[in-house]
């Protein structure tokens, strides 16, 4: 199944951590490095998630 893998979990977790991270981080007085740092998480989880699939950790070729 698309996407059903470890590289893939790994990368939405990420980018949700992130995304949580930098909107709790505007709320309620703005903490511009800790939205800085959620910012740059959400980026790099996509980046995980493709050294995690070439890795072999992502969906292969395989027919069901």
């Amino acid at each position: 199944m698309h996407g059903s893998s470890p590289a893939a979990w790994t990368a939405v977790l990420l980018a949700l951590a992130g995304i949580t991270i930098g909107g709790i981080a505007l709320i309620p007085d703005p903490n511009w490095v800790l939205f800085t740092v959620g910012c740059v998480l959400a980026g790099v989880a996509g980046i995980v998630g493709k050294v995690m699939a070439a890795a072999g950790l992502g969906v292969g070729d395989e027919r069901h």
